[in-house]
C-alpha cells in the first residue's frame, strides 16, 4: 500500500477531484482519500510517480509519506472508529434536540407540539453548523444532493432556507406549508443519499456543514427519515 499526503484539500469536492485521479492510474485497485489527515491510501500494482503525477495534474501536491509514518497509520487502523463513534457529535445533537422539545411542552406533553418544536429547533440548530463554514458547505453538499448537483445556488440557500423553515416551526407560522416542504426536501435529499450509501462512496455528510466532518452512512439516512416520518405524523393527525 502506497499512502501520499495530499496538500489542499478542504472538501469533498477537492476528495473526489484526488479519487477520480488517482482511479484512474493503471494498476490502482483501491484508493480512500480521507480529509480529516489529507492522505490518500491506494492498494494495487502501482509506483509512486504516476500517482503524483496524476495528483500533480489536479492542482494540488502530494508527497510520499515515510515508512514510520505508514506503520503508524497502519497501527491506527487496527482499532478502526465505530460508526457510533464518528456519528456521537449527531447523536449528542439529537438527544439534546429531544431533550429541549419534551421540556418545552412539559405542562401539556403533546406529542404533535413536542414534534414541532423538534423540527423547528433542528432546522436552527443544523443551519448553525452549516453558517460555520458556509463558503466550503455548497461543495459538500453537492456531493449527494440531487437538486444541489444541478443548480449550485441551491446549495447556497439551502442553509437560510433552513434557518426560515425553523423560526416559521418554532412560532407556528403556516405550518402546513414548512409540513410539506419539509417532506420534499428532506425528501430528494435522502434519495441522494441512499444513491451515494449504495455505490459505496466515501464522502463526508453535509448535514452539520464541513465544521464537523461526519461519514456518510445509514445513520444520516436515518436522520432525515425521522424528520420526514414526523411531518408525515403531523401532516394526518392535525389540520393546519
Amino acid at each position: 500500500m502506497i499512502q501520499l499526503k495530499i496538500e489542499g484539500m478542504h472538501c469533498d469536492s477537492c476528495v473526489s477531484k484526488v479519487h477520480q485521479a488517482l482511479k484512474s492510474v493503471e494498476g490502482v485497485k483501491g484508493v480512500i482519500v480521507n480529509l480529516s489527515d489529507k492522505s490518500a491510501n491506494i492498494t494495487g500494482d502501482v509506483k509512486t510517480d504516476p500517482l503524483l503525477e496524476a495528483i500533480a495534474k489536479t492542482g494540488y501536491k502530494a508527497s510520499l509519506i515515510n515508512k514510520v509514518e505508514l506503520k503508524d497509520s497502519l497501527a491506527n487502523k487496527n482499532h478502526p472508529k465505530s460508526e457510533l463513534q464518528k456519528l456521537f457529535p449527531l447523536l449528542l445533537i439529537f438527544i439534546y434536540l429531544s431533550i429541549a422539545s419534551i421540556s418545552m411542552n412539559l405542562r401539556s406533553l403533546d406529542s404533535s407540539e413536542i414534534m414541532l418544536d423538534f423540527m423547528g429547533l433542528f432546522y436552527i440548530v443544523f443551519s448553525f453548523f452549516k453558517f460555520l463554514d458556509y463558503k466550503n458547505f455548497p461543495r459538500s453538499f453537492a456531493m449527494y444532493d440531487p437538486i444541489a448537483m444541478r443548480n449550485p445556488y441551491y446549495g447556497w440557500a439551502y442553509p437560510f432556507i433552513e434557518t426560515i423553515l425553523g423560526i416559521m416551526i418554532i412560532f407556528r407560522i403556516e405550518i402546513f406549508s414548512t409540513i410539506i416542504i419539509t417532506i420534499a426536501m428532506l425528501g430528494i435529499t435522502s434519495v441522494g443519499v441512499a444513491k451515494s450509501l449504495l455505490q459505496k462512496q466515501d464522502i463526508q455528510c453535509a448535514c452539520l456543514g464541513t465544521a464537523l466532518q461526519l461519514p456518510m452512512t445509514k445513520a444520516t439516512f436515518i436522520e432525515n427519515s425521522i424528520m420526514i416520518l414526523m411531518a408525515i405524523s403531523l401532516l394526518f393527525s392535525q389540520n393546519y
